[in-house]
């Protein structure tokens, strides 16, 4: 059985929390705490178990930009921050990522790829949903791909499922494979694309035209 996520959401929009919490508690393996400010939000960190992810609303009371994110991280067993926000911006994103947040998510995510990403950074994993960087004018195809960047079918298939959200797990089921052999799979992708990271490869993958 899945190890069981606990999860805060703190945002001062009643509707959102309930709409979110209305969704999430559909997991049978997900316990859900939904709190307004970031008072309420450390004081719910202080008198309940450890949360595995703790969702903070960029622009709720208490934040002051990204100091209410700093002013949590010292708690013992300290959980994933995440930064969530209606507008994507994306200095805040990788601002937050400097100061140690586990991810960033935009409230206009598809409620599926939101589930898939709190899933990945609770594992451990740092997320940012690719749409954000894709302002960026992108490269022209294979302009600064490495020179032996070809991808066999099945590459392309793990590409396809990374650049998506999925897990390595949620990639195994959907194509068929071993989880081993997807771990393989990623790692050789990283290096291929000369990348670090998830989030990473799946933007060099765009800006090459392989998705």
């Amino acid at each position: 059985m899945a190890k069981e996520m606990r999860l805060l959401i703190a945002d001062d929009h009643e509707l959102l929390r309930d709409t979110l919490r209305s969704f999430l508690e559909a997991e049978p393996d997900i316990d859900i705490v939904t709190v307004a400010d970031l008072s309420a939000a450390r004081a719910a960190m202080d008198t309940t178990q450890p949360f595995d992810l703790v969702l903070l609303d960029y622009s709720m009371p208490g934040m002051n930009d990204l100091d209410g994110l700093l002013s949590l991280q010292d708690y013992p067993d300290s959980p994933g921050l995440v930064i969530f926000s209606g507008v994507a911006q994306r200095d805040v994103a990788l601002r937050a990522l400097q100061m140690g947040a586990r991810g960033f998510l935009n409230k206009s995510m598809p409620a599926k790829s939101l589930l898939r990403a709190l899933r990945f950074m609770a594992e451990g994993e740092r997320f940012v949903p690719v749409d954000l960087f894709l302002d960026v004018p992108p490269a022209q195809p294979g302009a600064a791909a490495p020179a032996d960047l070809t991808l066999t079918d099945r590459e392309q298939d793990v590409l396809k499922a990374l650049c998506r959200g999925f897990t390595n797990k949620e990639i195994a089921r959907h194509l068929g494979l071993k989880e081993p052999t997807v771990k393989l799979h990623v790692k050789t992708l990283y290096r291929r694309l000369g990348a670090t990271n998830r989030t990473q490869a799946a933007m060099l993958a765009s800006n090459y035209g392989l998705v």
